[in-house]
């Protein structure tokens, strides 16, 4: 459709919301909304989306087609020096695999968020996301408004309208294609755990979330590969002391007590 006139930049622009609506892209809230539902949002493959979430939001992630691909990054809502750290996640937890249960920690050993429901088991906190020259060598194209978005350069667009720049984006952690470690350190794609797979994840902080659903780094399917993701957020609590999650691991532990001590020094808990 072309453009090059103010007609025909609006009618380019207005057939965009159909196009949205041909791929199943829910991209403007809900009004009034269901009580308790602060975010409802289908983000289709190669789309990116962000929020910032309240402190004890549970938001949930679903693939209803098995491919899926949730690529994600989490800051402290009004600090965002302080951010998911997923090597931090692995080592401190003992535990490469997320299941429900393990924790999104940041580089300040606090909790971002915690998995309190997964019903994929299939994720990957190894690899990070995809990038534009990758991209380009398996696609022919990694640009973010291409056929074939690179994951990284959907991060940047997100980024930039939460005020961060391309150096704020630490490897990200992705959910629904997962991969398993080989004993001589070669990484095995394992794929989807199938149709219909969820998680839920609790913010333990004010967060700002941004997601890309974007095909793994690792997919071997030759083609650009992803189905849609369902993003839906409700109000609820945070974790909180005698929750079995709390006391789960002494890493765990200290984990929460050291976020329980920084929000209440500033009145938040």
């Amino acid at each position: 459709m072309a453009t090059g006139t103010t007609y025909g930049a609006r009618d380019h622009a207005r057939a965009q919301e159909g196009d949205a609506s041909a791929r199943g892209v829910a991209a403007m809230p809900l009004v009034p909304a269901p009580e308790g539902l602060v975010w409802a949002e289908t983000v289709a493959g190669g789309s990116y989306t962000h929020k910032v979430l309240a402190r004890g939001t549970e938001l949930r992630l679903a693939d209803p087609t098995g491919n899926a691909c949730a690529h994600l990054l989490l800051y402290a809502a009004d600090r965002p020096w302080e951010r998911l750290n997923t090597a931090d996640t692995v080592k401190v937890q003992w535990q490469a695999y997320l299941g429900a249960g393990h924790l999104l920690l940041s580089d300040q050993g606090r909790v971002l968020a915690s998995l309190v429901a997964d019903t994929s088991g299939r994720h990957d906190t190894l690899c990070g996301t995809s990038t534009a020259v990758r991209n380009h060598e398996r696609y022919g194209d990694g640009s973010p408004q291409g056929p074939s978005p690179a994951g990284r350069e959907l991060f940047k667009l997100a980024a930039a309208k939460n005020g961060l720049e391309p150096r704020d984006l630490p490897p990200s952690i992705s959910f629904f294609q997962g991969l398993r470690a080989e004993p001589d350190g070669t990484l095995e794609f394992v794929g989807s755990a199938g149709p219909g797979t969820a998680v839920t994840l609790r913010a333990e902080q004010p967060l700002t979330v941004l997601l890309a659903n974007v095909p793994h780094p690792l997919d071997p399917r030759p083609a650009y590969t992803c189905g849609p993701l369902e993003v839906t957020a409700r109000r609820g609590t945070p974790t909180a002391p005698g929750d079995p999650l709390w006391d789960a691991t002494p890493e765990g532990r200290r984990a929460f007590l050291n976020t329980a001590e920084h929000l209440t020094a500033r009145g938040i808990a």
